[in-house]
């Protein structure tokens, strides 16, 4: 989860909660004290604000609060409700934020803005479940990075697999599709986003740059292909 996401406690014990994230669906088990409850009413409140929320927009940002002066640190894609001029609030609480690193409208789609937007993810180490700059699996970081084009996709390289439209041939592809890759087992396992019919922008051991061909990717480091494609997708 990301700072500000809202979730539904599904299940308690002492110490965990069993939670269901709003935004993609996705349960799990998180420490109770990294969640806030809300009220009903704040919830409905708070809910209208993050849906039309600014967001960050680069790897790493810190925000200030403006009760004890604490530093938070806030990762790409974390909205910010309720936001104006380099200051949100989230449950009355104020924040200060750097403005050159919140986008409050979607990044326009297109080759030069994907570029400038990920090259600020490139060597971003692999974690699997992770979707933030301390660590990122495949389908974490096509999210993301999707978010901040306006774009919202849910979590698992299977479940994106489902969204938006198919593209027939590599050679009609746009930056921004998504392109997936299967296992052994032929259930898709892997998803990328396109630069151009001839590179993609993935997280395997790291976020990297690599050839893209019809077979699948390419990886020069070892003159092998690494992930065979299968689909491709404009959501």
């Amino acid at each position: 989860m990301l700072f500000g996401e809202l979730c539904t406690i599904l299940e308690q014990k002492p110490r965990w909660n069993r939670i269901k994230i709003e935004l993609d669906g996705q349960e799990g088990w998180v420490d109770a004290k990294m969640i806030t409850p809300m009220s009903a009413t704040e919830h409905k409140t708070y809910k209208a604000a993050y849906a039309k929320a600014a967001m960050v927009v680069f790897p790493m940002a810190y925000a200030v609060s403006e009760n004890n002066g604490q530093t938070i640190p806030l990762t790409a894609g974390t909205r910010l409700a309720n936001y104006a001029d380099g200051r949100f609030e989230i449950l009355g609480v104020g924040f200060r934020i750097d403005p050159s690193m919140v986008a409050t409208q979607p990044i326009a789609m297109n080759e030069q803005n994907l570029l400038q937007t990920v090259r600020f993810f490139l060597n971003t180490s692999y974690l699997w479940g992770g979707k933030n700059a301390l660590g990122m699996d495949c389908s974490g970081f096509t999210q993301v990075v999707m978010s901040l084009f306006g774009k919202s996709i849910l979590r698992n390289a299977s479940e994106q697999a489902t969204q938006g439209r198919s593209i027939s041939a590599l050679s009609k592809t746009k930056a921004g599709d998504l392109v997936f890759f299967d296992h052994e087992d032929g259930k898709i396992s892997h998803v990328g986003i396109v630069i151009d019919s001839g590179r993609v922008v993935h997280c395997s051991g790291r976020v990297k740059v690599e050839k893209l061909d019809e077979t699948g990717i390419f990886c020069a480091e070892t003159g092998e292909y690494t992930h065979h494609l299968v689909a491709i997708r404009r959501v």
